[in-house]
């Protein structure tokens, strides 16, 4: 299995996919969109979610 270099990206994830991570339903996924509290891709009518972008956001979000 080939490593990853810094130039590949990785896959986007789809809404179900972060909602399963976060572990929150998928409606509270679209609130935190409406609300641009979480970074997102919007591309046509489709929301797509950077897993990097993501983690980062969730390492801001942490509390120590």
């Amino acid at each position: 299995m080939p490593l990853r270099t810094s130039t590949a990206a990785a896959p986007l994830l789809d809404l179900p996919t972060v909602a399963e991570r976060l572990g929150v339903n998928q409606r509270h996924v679209r609130r935190l969109v409406a609300e641009r509290r979480i970074p997102f891709i919007k591309w046509g009518h489709l929301l797509r979610f950077d897993p990097v972008e993501l983690e980062a956001w969730l390492d801001r979000a942490r509390r120590s």
